[in-house]
């Protein structure tokens, strides 16, 4: 099955991150993942640039309107995501507890299995 690992964390926390500081992040993060790659499980991963760069689409009733940022307001932001293949959700979480493990930003991992609208697979 297939879940998307959402991380969500302060970007006031993050973004204080010298680039050796966050250089040396990504390459503990990168460590993680590679684990993954090498069992051919991890898909594609993405890091969001700020909220300050979002445009959100909100439509309620009538015409959509488009608004700069987020839409919510939060203590945590969405920040980037994983596509994994595991066999079940115990082994998501797996991944999810290594890569809190060596990132100090704190925040949160949210687990979703992901349901394909067409069963085209993105190659790894």
């Amino acid at each position: 099955m297939l879940y998307a690992v959402l991380c969500y964390a302060s970007e006031d926390v993050v973004g204080t991150w010298t680039k050796e500081q966050d250089d040396e992040i990504m390459v503990k993060l990168s460590k993680v993942q590679e684990k993954y790659v090498k069992a051919g499980k991890l898909g594609p991963v993405a890091r969001l640039l700020p909220t300050t760069a979002a445009t959100t689409l909100r439509k309620v009733k009538g015409e959509p309107l488009v608004i700069d940022g987020p839409f919510a307001e939060t203590k945590e932001q969405f920040l980037g995501f994983y596509t994994i293949d595991c066999d079940n959700l115990d082994e998501a979480l797996d991944f999810a507890r290594e890569l809190s493990d060596v990132n100090p930003s704190g925040g949160s991992y949210e687990i979703r299995p992901i349901s394909m609208f067409d069963r085209v697979r993105v190659p790894v």
